[in-house]
């Protein structure tokens, strides 16, 4: 078991997500950065859709209430019992007792924390992601706070994931971020003109930004008509353009229909990186086919 000792401002319990549950309004959730919690959970030993902590928005302090081995991937910095540790070994063994505080790096939005055994909070529907907007799954349907106890699984594999871990790059944290898109359903209602501004614009990431969608500021992108339609299937990475003009890019926990047209889609290993931008962080959108 771990404890949360202080919580920070936005932490809760992901793995990969649902990949069934569409057709009743379920989006797939899980983590925003799904590449990072996937080789957070290789380096303990743990299977990609382990359960793990996503932690977002500041600093924050962990305790071991028994010895266990765990990875910290995306810090900015980690204590362990006030000693720093080495990020790019993020791989820890320790005793039971040990405090571990945690500060994001700058320019990034989320980090993980993976214990090898995962987070053995119960299954919903097959996993064990937070729907925050439903209120279920994770650890009590909510967001982590100080004086939560997380339970630890057994380990399913002997030993870690390697003797030796890589050193971790972390991502660019600075300049904009270029992000790969394809023709959205609606491509051919929007002129040459919005094309244009959604392809040869700089966006920033809004302040209104959340799990469900990040609004991308910047300049207006308006459709040939009414920017209302029916309501039909919508998907992750799928950049809604509403009567306002500013975009729209649907998230991990964002609606499965919508009425707003779709003007382009981005790519899905791209939008990780859209998930780890701060609000202010430019972006740019690149057309590929």
């Amino acid at each position: 078991m771990i404890e949360i000792e202080k919580a920070p401002p936005f932490a809760t319990v992901q793995d990969q997500g649902w990949r069934t549950g569409r057709a009743i309004g379920l989006p797939q959730s899980g983590a925003m950065d799904p590449l990072m919690l996937g080789l957070a959970n290789s380096l303990v030993g743990n299977p990609a859709g382990a359960a793990g902590i996503e932690w977002a928005l500041g600093a924050g302090t962990l305790s071991t209430r028994e010895q266990c081995e765990l990875v910290v991937l995306g810090a900015g910095g980690v204590l362990v019992d006030r000693v720093p540790a080495d990020p790019g070994h993020p791989v820890l063994g320790v005793p039971a007792g040990t405090r571990l505080e945690i500060w994001p790096r700058p320019g990034h939005r989320f980090l993980y924390v993976a214990v090898r055994g995962g987070i053995d909070v119960p299954q919903v529907m097959g996993s064990r992601s937070t729907y925050l907007p439903g209120g279920f799954g994770g650890f009590e349907g909510r967001r982590l706070k100080s004086g939560d106890r997380l339970p630890i699984g057994p380990a399913l594999h002997s030993g870690l994931g390697g003797n030796v871990h890589p050193r971790i790059t972390p991502d660019p944290s600075d300049g904009d971020v270029t992000l790969r898109v394809a023709p959205g359903p609606q491509w051919e209602r929007f002129d040459d003109r919005a094309r244009e501004t959604l392809l040869e614009s700089r966006f920033t990431v809004s302040a209104a930004s959340d799990r469900m969608g990040y609004r991308l500021d910047g300049p207006s992108i308006t459709p040939g008509s009414s920017a209302t339609l029916p309501s039909e299937a919508a998907c992750m990475g799928a950049i809604q353009i509403p009567d306002g003009g500013q975009p729209i890019v649907i998230m991990p926990d964002g609606p499965t229909v919508g009425g707003y047209p779709k003007l382009a889609v981005i790519f899905g290993a791209d939008l990780r990186l859209l998930a780890q931008c701060l609000p202010g962080r430019g972006v740019r959108l690149s057309y590929s086919d």
